[in-house]
């Protein structure tokens, strides 16, 4: 009976994410209809992320804070990363950069942060500095020191594109659940990592963390926007669902210890190999905590 309903639970999950990512595609008389759900599809779909379970203080038998890297390059990371390009694709399909950016911009994300402790809140405006770069041209110039009015034609605007997002940062908690007797992760904060824009058309310029956002209080919108499944179109993974669910590859940088947070390249310089090593003897430890617990 369990089995049963198990299997019939399994089914409406998936007949419900297929109506969702190709909303009467079928159906449609005109393009216009396509992605468009019927009012019997929005009674039947309560679309909303799956809540966090509260967790007291009191079960938390061991944590570690860690932060993670994930490489846009890495072909596991794609989903997060395409599409830079939305002149030629649909309105359906957004990378994970444009999708925070927009729900910036129209407040739907109200808390974004200047660093990972989620210390000074900032605004819009206070981090377009880090989004912009607007020059003049040497035309220009010229143009001001004769007292003339500076033409448009003579300013260059360089704006941070989806296609400039190189990594994204993430830090989250792994906890020991003692209720549940299992290792968890609980993700708390992530960062679109891009090239400093006021040297961004360097060769190597530095990467720089652009702002970051506190992931609770993007869930929402992160669950209604959908990343593309490569093994099934009809089927897609909100990016939610991709970030808590872990479906990227992505190492350790850095992890909370008693020399200030320190980063991994700040104790091992200068060679990529030992920072990798040492990124996964941090995971391990943490991952033995788990199985150490059953060993007599």
């Amino acid at each position: 009976m369990k089995l049963k309903s198990f299997l019939l639970t399994v089914t409406a999950v998936f007949a419900v994410s297929g109506m969702f990512a190709q909303a009467n595609i079928l159906n449609a008389k005109s393009p216009e209809e396509i992605g468009v759900r019927t009012e019997e599809q929005r009674e039947i779909d309560n679309d909303k992320p799956l809540e966090y379970g509260y967790v007291d203080d009191r079960d938390i038998l061991f944590s570690k804070m860690t932060w993670e890297k994930i490489v846009l390059d890495e072909r596991a990371n794609f989903p997060l990363y395409y599409p830079t390009d939305t002149n030629n694709i649909g309105n359906d399909r957004r990378s994970l950069y444009h999708v925070l950016m927009k729900n910036i911009e129209n407040g739907r994300i109200e808390n974004i942060y200047d660093d990972s402790y989620f210390t000074a809140k900032r605004t819009l405006k206070d981090i377009e500095a880090a989004l912009v770069k607007i020059d003049t041209t040497e035309l220009g110039i010229e143009q001001l020191n004769a007292g003339e009015a500076l033409s448009p034609e003579y300013i260059n605007r360089r704006d941070i594109t989806a296609a400039d997002i190189k990594e994204y940062h993430i830090k989250g908690l792994w906890y020991f659940d003692k209720r549940q007797a299992e290792m968890k992760y609980r993700l708390l904060g992530i960062a679109p990592v891009a090239p400093d824009v006021n040297f961004i058309d360097e060769p190597e310029p530095d990467l720089v963390p652009l702002f970051w956002v506190f992931f609770p209080d993007a869930r929402e919108v992160l669950h209604e926007a959908k990343s593309f499944n490569n093994q099934n179109s009809s089927i897609p993974f909100s990016f939610d669902h991709i970030l808590n669910a872990r479906r990227f590859h992505g190492y350790i940088f850095k992890e909370e210890n008693v020399q200030e947070d320190r980063q991994i390249s700040e104790y091992i310089s200068q060679n990529a190999l030992m920072q990798l090593l040492e990124s996964q003897r941090i995971k391990d430890r943490i991952r033995d905590f788990e199985l150490d617990m059953w060993t007599y």
